[in-house]
């Protein structure tokens, strides 16, 4: 109802949950810091439209997830390089050791250009999904899809994700292999 110490409450309560959307899409915090406030902004001017009846949670997320999708179609009108999609690394857990440390932060690198490489609905699905553990019908109404396109997206783009890590896979398995090949010198 206008209330802004309310919304101050909600921004507070949510800022995180949009703000790693964001990011998780975008992979450029300062981009994503601005997607997350446009989107506390879009919310509260759009608040009108938000149903009391449903979850909160969702109507702002498909907010931030439609709102960075225009932006990634922005992006790819520019004709960006996946070398500036990648951003920064997202802060991992503690770890035990260096090791570990090492081979989770390569893990995730991976995941990143491989989110990278998908449409930004199927990358947004996936984000929604395996990140917010929003259901079908939740990502199907944040991302404006029938619960059955929404089946659909992600079971492709989980094809297209275990493909690419495969891919990867068998070409440092190929590169490992090469370094122990004895040379002809």
């Amino acid at each position: 109802e206008g209330d802004e110490r309310a919304f101050a409450q909600l921004v507070e309560a949510y800022e995180r949950q949009v703000f790693n959307l964001c990011y998780r899409m975008l992979w450029d915090a300062p981009e994503a810091e601005d997607a997350a406030q446009e989107t506390f902004l879009k919310a509260f001017r759009g608040l009108h439209r938000h149903d009391p009846g449903r979850p909160f949670r969702p109507w702002l997320l498909a907010i931030a997830s439609h709102h960075c999708i225009d932006r990634l179609r922005r992006r790819r009108l520019r004709l960006t390089s996946l070398e500036d999609l990648q951003g920064e690394d997202v802060p991992a857990a503690p770890t035990p050791g260096p090791e570990a440390t090492a081979l989770e932060r390569e893990q995730s690198r991976r995941v990143q250009q491989m989110l990278a490489g998908l449409a930004p609905k199927e990358r947004a699905a996936v984000v929604l999904r395996y990140w917010y553990d929003l259901s079908y019908v939740e990502i199907g109404q944040a991302l404006s899809l029938s619960e059955s396109a929404v089946k659909s997206r992600l079971h492709r783009s989980r094809r297209q994700l275990a493909d690419l890590w495969r891919a990867g896979e068998e070409k440092a398995l190929a590169a490992g292999g090469r370094q122990n090949e004895p040379s002809a010198a």
